[in-house]
């Protein structure tokens, strides 16, 4: 049976990938660990949006778009890209000093349209029966709606695998199977410190070794 993998890039990044030496992620690899004997692997969707250069992270964007030509390099691997809203928003404070204001002013950033993108393209797949199995990579409790409603509708499995480990209950009720993502196979999925695409070398950020 043919499946399709779904990743929610920033869930995967922040729960598994964030601070370790693992996030040159080779996500077919990744894939492949995943899908059990029953399946083959016909689709990769990667949900993204392009971080925005902060002045605490002046080469996070180039890191990112270092990273995403890698991941193009995986013929089954498809990216699709939201977007950031950034905007300044007044925020009561969590334990605000006796006598003294209640509220502050912050700048709140937001990913736009990866998870809307993620949902509408599992229904869309689901519908068009592109394969006969679907995996989520993500602990967001917000797709279990539509993981419930593709499985009633489209009488289709949906497997969700947990980067944040066994946390979710509304996952799991959702899912045809629920598990937490095994970090150990993290190390053994890692590109080539190379690698090479039609524009030239593709090399590892050296923050990342």
């Amino acid at each position: 049976m043919n499946a399709n993998v779904y990743v929610d890039a920033f869930n995967l990044y922040y729960r598994a990938v964030r601070g370790t030496p693992w996030r040159w992620l080779d996500l077919e690899a990744l894939a492949l660990c995943l899908l059990d004997s029953r399946f083959t692997l016909h689709r990769i969707r990667y949900f993204t949006a392009p971080v925005k250069p902060r002045q605490s992270d002046p080469d996070g964007y180039r890191r990112q778009q270092v990273y995403l030509r890698a991941l193009r390099t995986i013929p089954e691997l498809v990216v699709h890209e939201g977007h950031f809203l950034t905007n300044a928003t007044r925020l009561p404070l969590a334990n605000p000093p006796p006598g003294g204001p209640g509220y502050a002013r912050v700048v709140r950033t937001e990913e736009k349209g990866s998870d809307a993108n993620l949902a509408a393209y599992l229904t869309r797949d689901d519908a068009k029966r592109d394969a006969q199995a679907a995996f989520v990579v993500s602990g967001d409790s917000d797709f279990a709606g539509v993981i419930r409603m593709v499985r009633r509708d489209f009488n289709f499995p949906v497997h969700v695998v947990d980067p944040a480990g066994n946390r979710s209950r509304h996952l799991r009720s959702a899912a045809t199977k629920y598990h937490p993502l095994d970090h150990a196979l993290l190390p053994q999925c890692q590109f080539p410190t190379k690698l090479t695409d039609r524009t030239g070398i593709i090399t590892r950020p050296p923050s990342w070794e």
